[in-house]
């Protein structure tokens, strides 16, 4: 650009970053702040800048390869993770078993929301960050489903109840609809469907009912289900399938 004027079309460059895969778009406005990111050799210091191209972009000093298409994984995490690159503490994290679940042309993927350390189940992982953003807003709207083996007394009409939501230490939690599962005694298994996914959401609203959750699993996120995947195993998911998802996706929240 000879006139050192930034172009004033296309789109932003933390959602040309977030889809080429680098991060998620506000870890992406992380780096701009942290000067981490140049246009034409150029620290950038705001993420307002639109390209229409990532041509000359570069990120720590390498240059930022063309985006490639949206891959989607399914991963059936173990209890026992942390959902990060790496723990303070010490504790295992996903990633040690991702290395040896996921295929070597996999690249660099990113969890779709976060799992707990004893929740289990399906963890989506994405090279697209513009789709991870868009699966994790609460305004999406799209449904997370999990079943809970908790111990106590509770009957289908006490988690009717949370179909218009609760507020809990002040904290208000949205629809969930929740089925009890056939069985006896007091320990139940209970499928529950919600769509904000706020922090350790489905132990806080059934411990509210007095409930106490030795088991939690995610079987399902929007259209994609945890299904036959065997545990510690990673599965990619139809790129066509997930192409469709995607556009309609962020049709919806535009």
């Amino acid at each position: 650009m000879s006139d050192n004027r930034l172009p004033e079309e296309g789109d932003r460059i933390a959602k040309l970053l977030a889809r080429a895969g680098v991060a998620s778009r506000r870890e992406v406005e992380r780096m701009i702040a942290d000067g981490r990111v140049s246009l034409d050799g150029k620290v950038l210091d705001t993420p307002a800048v639109k390209l229409t191209s990532l041509k000359g972009v570069s990120v720590d000093g390498k240059p930022v390869g063309k985006a490639e298409a949206t891959r989607l994984f399914a991963f059936h995490k173990p209890s026992g993770l942390i959902t990060a690159e790496r723990d303070p503490a010490g504790r295992p994290t996903i990633y040690a078993a991702l290395r040896n679940a996921l295929p070597k042309s996999a690249g660099r993927v990113m969890p779709v929301g976060r799992l707990d350390f004893n929740t289990e189940g399906l963890l989506l992982l994405t090279n697209d960050g513009e789709l991870k953003r868009a699966m994790e807003l609460p305004s999406s709207g799209v449904p997370r489903s999990y079943r809970a083996r908790a111990f106590g007394d509770v009957t289908q009409t006490m988690l009717d109840d949370l179909i218009e939501g609760v507020e809990i230490d002040g904290i208000r939690y949205g629809r969930i609809e929740a089925d009890l599962e056939r069985g006896s005694g007091m320990n139940r298994w209970i499928q529950m469907t919600l769509t904000e996914g706020k922090n350790r959401e489905v132990r806080r609203v059934l411990e509210h009912l007095g409930l106490q959750v030795n088991r939690l699993m995610r079987i399902s996120y929007g259209p994609f289900e945890l299904a036959d995947l065997p545990r510690g195993q990673a599965a990619e998911i139809n790129r066509e399938a997930v192409e469709q998802f995607r556009k309609q996706l962020l049709r919806d929240i535009k």
